[in-house]
């Protein structure tokens, strides 16, 4: 999947703390009783360099730098700064990219100040061609096609214009729907169009805000550790293999984005900064990947086709996994045979042994951990949408965790509340924006007409399926989903048809293939500043390789007619 994050700002210490970035001026921790001198009241004198600009590389800096400390303890200590402006500095509410003038000075850019200037009149160009009423309604799908490449250019080039892709993802959603209420033959219509469009995309948002709360609230009891202290082996070639299949099944319950900040930073913990690291943090990447494939709440690709009906929960699972497993299988097994993994061991002590659970993690992870899964068998036993059970699942957690935690005035960061403000809103309202955005060409029937091109002239389903995970390599695969659910609808072709499931495989372990093509990627690189063009000399050519076969080994099922015998056979399931 690309870019669904569960992350947050932290405290802007905690990104500079044992980091290479200088400090101007002095900083001082104040002790904490409670969480020790680290997790102290923090305060800064001077002025702090531009930090990470994305909350998903910020929360996984944090979590590398230091994954000993409990999430809770981090969280204790953004809470528990008290900044003024006096000191040249700000609380945790205040923007992470205020610089002083002196800073902006020496990081000034003309380049990148004339393609914001270009981008911001090419935006105002387009919004000038708009308002001419007469034009839009005679060019309507020119003038939608034009905004929406503008727009999605704008998302991929964020770094280089230093506009925030969700900002972006409203603003080109909003106009787009100008656009189509100027060009419909009624208001009316339009906003009848726009409701049942919201209808359909409030039922994502939902459940991701529940899923993305319950994990927060298991992470920061520091529930994963029950996971990553199964892991004891140093031998290489084991430990590949192993850290492959356990974030392969974590991912399966997990989004993919988790399991690569759980999993890369225990192999900070595990293994030295070396090149067989960085292989393992690849092959975490490409397991996360392929593990949320293959079912319906692994991934956001394919939460959002089971919530719209174009794939059910047994069927899935049923002809996914192997076509999952053997994607994974081959780059495990052709990376098995590089120098980088042969004869290199990894003595290093279990230092994981040390580490403390938060109060009542267990019971927390336990019951996160079932919420997740039973959302499924939820759907299947009252027919009610998925974001219903998701929304269940919180509501016991939260009053599971207030009970568990009464009375407790420390340790109010474990609770519910607390987790819903470092949930990544930005990237829930990015989904918003982009889902929106393809819904309005979807409304004015420009999603149909490229799927009667393709039909006329790609003659194979699989083919077009396999050409969109290529492409979300490059392109995040939310909005190729969401086009191709507005090409295709299940009149074309029907629920668990050969072209659904290709889709939610192909969208799902495509990203493997760049290391920008998914979120776990991107915070794989962030994480252990791993180069775009050592991911693609080293491990793209592995990860294009487990895609191929996994296609291959979809196909060869399909056509012999062979699936698992599934638990997934139990009546209550049978529907969902």
């Amino acid at each position: 999947m690309a870019t669904f994050s569960i992350a947050t700002h932290l405290c802007m210490f905690q990104h500079l703390r044992n980091s290479k970035l200088p400090l101007h001026g002095l900083c001082t921790v104040e002790s904490s009783p409670f969480f020790g001198s680290s997790s102290g009241r923090t305060r800064f004198t001077g002025t702090i360099p531009t930090l990470l600009r994305h909350n998903v590389l910020a929360r996984a800096e944090d979590k590398a730098r230091d994954p000993t400390s409990s999430s809770f303890q981090l969280q204790q200590s953004s809470q528990s700064q008290n900044l003024t402006p006096e000191s040249g500095s700000c609380d945790p509410l205040c923007s992470l990219d205020e610089t002083s003038s002196q800073e902006f000075e020496e990081s000034y850019q003309p380049k990148t100040d004339s393609l914001k200037a270009l981008a911001i009149l090419a935006a105002a160009a387009t919004g000038a061609v708009a308002i001419n009423h007469s034009w839009v309604a005679t060019n309507q799908d020119l003038a939608m096609a034009l905004l929406f490449v503008l727009g999605y250019a704008g998302i991929i080039f964020e770094e280089s214009l230093a506009f925030n892709k969700s900002g972006v993802g409203l603003l080109m959603a909003v106009s787009l729907w100008v656009i189509r209420s100027l060009g419909a033959p009624s208001t009316d219509i339009a906003v009848s169009e726009l409701t049942h469009a919201s209808a359909e995309v409030s039922e994502i948002v939902f459940f991701l805000l529940g899923a993305m709360t319950i994990v927060e609230i298991v992470d920061s009891h520091q529930g994963f550790k029950l996971v990553t202290d199964s892991i004891t082996t140093r031998n290489p070639r084991l430990l590949l293999w192993v850290i492959g299949f356990v974030t392969f099944f974590l991912s399966s319950v997990l989004d993919n984005l988790t399991s690569t900040i759980v999993m890369v930073s225990l192999l900070r913990k595990l293994v030295p900064p070396s090149e067989y690291r960085k292989i393992l943090g690849a092959v975490v990447v490409i397991a996360a990947n392929a593990g949320g494939a293959w079912t319906p709440i692994g991934d956001v690709t394919t939460t959002m086709l089971w919530i719209h009906g174009q794939i059910s929960t047994v069927q899935t699972m049923k002809s996914l996994f192997v076509p999952s497993v053997v994607s994974l299988a081959v780059p495990l097994a052709l990376m098995s045979l590089t120098s980088e993994v042969n004869g290199k061991g990894q003595n290093s002590p279990n230092v994981l042994a040390s580490e403390q659970i938060a109060p009542r993690g267990q019971l927390v992870f336990s019951v996160g951990l079932g919420a997740l899964i039973f959302v499924p068998v939820f759907k299947a036993l009252t027919g009610l949408p998925p974001y219903m059970g998701m929304l269940l699942g919180l509501g016991v957690l939260w009053i599971l965790t207030d009970a568990i935690h009464y009375g407790e005035s420390e340790r109010q960061k474990l609770k519910v509340p607390q987790a819903l403000s470092r949930i990544d809103t930005q990237g829930i309202l990015f989904f918003l924006g982009i889902l929106l955005s393809v819904s309005s060409l979807e409304a004015a029937g420009i999603l149909r007409e490229i799927a009667n091109y393709l039909d006329a002239h790609v003659a194979s389903s699989e083919l077009i399926a396999s050409t969109i995970g290529l492409i979300s390599a490059v392109i995040d695969n939310v909005p190729l989903v969401a086009a191709t659910m507005g090409m295709y609808d299940v009149t074309s072709f029907p629920q668990d048809s050969e072209f659904w499931q290709l889709i939610a495989f192909c969208a799902g372990t495509g990203g493997s293939m760049l290391i920008i093509g998914s979120a776990a990627g991107v915070a794989f690189m962030g994480m252990e500043k791993v180069d775009f063009f050592w991911y693609f000399r080293k491990i793209s050519g592995f990860a294009f390789a487990g895609y191929a076969a996994g296609i291959l080994a979809y196909i060869a099922l399909h056509k012999l007619n062979i699936s698992l015998p599934t638990l997934a056979e139990v009546p209550f399931l049978s529907g969902s």
